[in-house]
């Protein structure tokens, strides 16, 4: 596909999770940008982690791509960025999904999940600093605060 990566759509992902205890009620948020589009969405789960909303949401997120994009993934979440970045995923695939110390890897599934709906896309991963002012980042935390209380009120 690198061949082709000059054709394909450029969209913008900004993605957040959050936790009220934690484990606990979780929420995620993510926008999505590509040329004049913009997309917000959000969701939450009864009892879950941090790390696992930050997941979802990068999920939820490429999930409504329809066909393959350059896709820019924003996150304040170490734990997601490292994992591309400083290659932990491929090294926890070679490994059978154990880390350095040995121990299975935490949210396997979820990061299988990321795996598969990433591969059609090309995809390029930044940190950005949380509760800061870049205001897509404070946005994205909004929404995934909001699908909290939303749960925790009993109206999601």
């Amino acid at each position: 596909m690198s061949g082709q990566t000059g054709a394909l759509t450029r969209v913008t992902i900004y993605t957040d999770g959050a936790c009220s205890g934690n484990p606990g009620v979780g929420g995620y948020g993510a926008l999505l940008e590509a040329g004049r589009y913009s997309r917000e969405l959000s969701g939450s789960e009864a009892q879950t982690t941090n790390n696992r909303m930050e997941l979802t949401a990068v999920i939820e997120a490429l999930k409504l791509l329809k066909r393959p994009c350059r896709v820019e993934i924003h996150s304040d979440s170490a734990y997601v960025v490292n994992a591309f970045t400083k290659g932990w995923i491929e090294n926890w695939l070679k490994r059978g999904w154990r880390n350095a110390a040995g121990q299975e890897v935490a949210n396997r599934d979820l990061w299988e999940e990321l795996l598969q709906v990433a591969a059609p896309h090309v995809v390029s991963w930044h940190k950005v600093r949380g509760h800061a002012d870049d205001e897509r980042n404070i946005r994205v935390d909004q929404l995934a605060v909001e699908a909290v209380r939303k749960h925790q009120s009993g109206m999601s």
